[in-house]
């Protein structure tokens, strides 16, 4: 089970959903500002946070980016805020997934066992780490290494990167990198395109001279080893 952080200003939401959280198993703590959720998450730490919105010291999509500068602890946004353009946002500055309240306890939990499962890959095991040419990605301890030297990514940039490497020369299609690691199912094409130069950038590639990194237009990615060098290519003048 989950130790899990709650962030939720109203003493009878945060009743219920500890009461609910301990009666699955989980270990629960919680807050109502956004500051002591900053502190928690720094100082003690957790598995997994369901973040309240509507928080009375910061707003919460405020609080989830700061979040983000500290760790990359899993959060599930707790909202009454129904607009997509909200949710897409939101799920763009790092959210996990998102519920609308009302919610039931039991919608709760399966939200949350669906993100916990994504962290190890689901049911199917995980390979430490994913090897492709001198590409290594730790997924357990996500730590990304190139020719030996260590990546400096992004949450978000290091999940794309993990994803495209456990299906190393396959053409990923963008919706299902959007589905898998943005948890979208509509819009986000600019977004995967903002992180994929960025982490070319961090590859030492650029998409006209792709190393790693090609681009398949019209139909998805692909993330596969440079071609080794003819042999006798370094001798020649």
């Amino acid at each position: 089970m989950a130790t899990v952080l709650v962030v939720e200003d109203d003493p009878f939401v945060r009743s219920a959903l500890i009461r609910h959280l301990s009666e699955c198993g989980h270990a629960v703590r919680s807050v109502g500002t956004a500051l002591e959720a900053l502190r928690e998450v720094s100082q003690v730490g957790c598995d997994l946070v369901i973040l309240d919105l509507g928080l009375p010291d910061l707003d919460g999509g405020e609080a989830l980016k700061m979040i983000r500068g500290l760790s990359n602890v899993p959060v599930i946004v707790s909202t009454a805020r129904d607009d997509e353009a909200e949710i897409v946002r939101l799920l763009n500055d790092g959210a996990d997934d998102y519920l609308v309240k009302p919610f039931s306890g039991e919608h709760l939990t399966a939200r949350m066992a669906a993100v916990l499962r994504r962290l190890v890959g689901g049911a199917a095991p995980v390979s430490p780490v994913l090897r492709v040419g001198g590409l290594a990605v730790d997924v357990q301890r996500r730590e990304a290494v190139l020719d030996g030297q260590a990546l400096d990514l992004t949450r978000r940039e290091f999940d794309l990167l993990a994803f495209l490497a456990a299906r190393p020369g396959v053409v990923v299609p963008r919706r299902e990198i959007l589905a898998e690691v943005w948890r979208q199912t509509y819009g986000g094409d600019q977004t995967i395109d903002v992180h994929l130069s960025w982490l070319r950038r961090k590859l030492g590639e650029t998409a006209s001279t792709p190393r790693y990194l090609h681009t398949v237009r019209g139909v998805g990615v692909r993330l596969e080893a440079p071609a080794p060098a003819p042999a006798g290519a370094e001798h020649q003048p």
